[in-house]
């Protein structure tokens, strides 16, 4: 097309409205280059011996989860999701660090008995650390169970914000209990724990909804001492269940119910594009407890069978990540390098990561890298790798059974299991006599691992 100059009409700008201007169209540009560039926030909510088949969505409506699973159908659902310990606070050292528990010191369970056992080690850097020195707000509202004492407090490992209880005893019962916020107690007697909690980690994403934040909300639910309100076990047990069940059945409806109310803040903050959230559960459905469903995997919470290390994890980041399901295995100690990776974070720690990203840089799934070997091993005081032990290799897997959740006595250990988990994903048949060859090869991954990481937690002095 060919402009007739002669109708042209010159625009008349006095100097001030061309500065205006010109201010104008810089501050936008730049205000699209901040947003282009704006790291992402991330949300890790942690449930406490919540199963994989505590999700109603896997276990026909047994329980109410919707909030869940809608977030589960929003999200990368990884079917073969694994703790990296059978309990609580090992499976914690192994997320914050993507170490394996052993390797920080974490073996034990038990932080007042056992302080030194139960800490991550002061040189070791933490999830929070890595946050922290790329610039985000850092916060932990919940449990925390990875040291006792000054020197392994929270605040001293990478969270600038702690809202939440070192050690269980602050939780006499979930309407009755103290948490200390930055470093002031509150005894709370008019609340139940975990919309408490919820309501803190809400309250912090409004705080620092301007920057890039890192946000760790572990819940102690449905951890014992198991509590809810009445009117939400009655419903259970009109559908039948017993007490205990209906009680664990309504503590996750109310973790249920905050994640949704969590879920639809980042929504009204328009913040759902830039936040990475993830959910799971730190190992298996407790024992102490009544029974419940969880897909009829052997084991529970203490074992290293599928019922004990298997665990719900959704990883939710819109418009980034492509929802779906898959069989990829992941385990807690690949948490930390993925992060790393996503949020595009400099981070260096000269002891190593035992895990490795399960997403690449155009944040698709990992298809060159894959764990050669997965292990576990978890008992009460120091570690007797004889007990509780588990390597897997592709669709092979050794056990070292379980034999208490109280330490071992010597000489009673008992002769390893091995389970084909393509064919038999509930560890029904021992098929260690038909394969020993395989039995042989494990069995030496085992052992060298075992004497590694050993050799690591000695070595390696707080």
């Amino acid at each position: 097309m060919l402009f007739k100059e002669q109708n042209r009409k010159p625009i008349k700008m006095n100097k001030s409205k061309l500065l205006f201007l010109l201010v104008l169209i810089f501050t936008i540009g730049d205000f699209n280059s901040q947003t282009k560039n704006q790291k992402p926030n991330v949300i890790l909510i942690m449930a406490d011996d919540m199963g994989i088949g505590d999700l109603s969505s896997l276990n026909n409506g047994l329980n109410n989860t919707p909030s869940l699973n809608t977030l589960k159908n929003e999200s990368l659902f990884f079917k073969n999701a694994y703790s990296s310990s059978t309990v609580c606070a090992p499976a914690r050292a192994a997320l914050l660090t993507g170490m394996y528990p052993h390797r920080t010191g974490v073996v034990s369970l038990n932080s007042e008995k056992y302080p030194k056992l139960t800490r991550i080690k002061k040189q070791i850097p933490t999830l929070a650390n890595a946050f922290k020195q790329n610039g985000y707000t850092t916060g932990l509202i919940g449990k925390w169970h990875t040291g006792v004492g000054e020197d392994y407090h929270p605040l001293k490992r990478g969270f600038d914000i702690f809202e939440g209880f070192v050690q269980a005893k602050q939780i006499p019962t979930y309407f009755d209990y103290t948490l200390e916020s930055n470093g002031s107690l509150v005894h709370q007697t008019n609340k139940y724990l975990t919309r408490d909690l919820s309501e803190r980690a809400i309250n912090f994403i409004q705080k620092n909804k301007e920057h890039p934040f890192f946000l760790h909300l572990a819940h102690y639910a449905p951890h014992r001492p198991i509590g809810a309100p009445e009117a939400y076990i009655e419903k259970y047990n009109q559908k039948g269940f017993d007490t205990e069940t209906a009680t664990v059945y309504a503590m996750i409806e109310i973790i249920d119910e905050t994640v949704g109310e969590l879920l639809l803040e980042l929504k009204r903050l328009n913040l759902e594009e830039n936040t990475i959230v993830i959910f799971t559960s730190d190992n298996g459905p407790d024992p102490m407890v009544q029974k419940r469903f969880n897909l009829n995997l052997k084991g529970s919470k203490y074992t290293v069978y599928e019922g004990g290390i298997q665990v719900p994890f959704m990883m939710k980041w819109k418009n980034h990540l492509v929802p779906k399901e898959t069989d990829k295995i992941i385990t807690f100690i690949d948490v930390l390098p993925t992060l790393v990776n996503m949020c595009d974070l400099k981070f260096s720690t000269p002891f190593g990561l035992d895990g490795s990203s399960f997403l690449n840089q155009k944040l698709n799934l990992n298809s060159t890298k894959k764990h050669k070997e997965l292990y576990w091993q978890w008992n009460r005081y120091l570690p007797n790798y004889e007990f509780n032990a588990a390597v897997q290799l592709d669709e092979w897997k050794l056990v070292r059974p379980f034999t208490t959740k109280e330490i071992p006595k010597p000489n009673t250990a008992l002769p390893a299991v091995l389970y084909h988990l393509k064919t038999d994903p509930k560890e029904q048949f021992d098929v260690a006599e038909k394969y020993p060859k395989k039995v042989k090869k494990l069995t030496k991954l085992l052992n060298r691992w075992t004497q590694k990481i050993e050799k690591d937690r000695i070595n390696l002095k707080d």
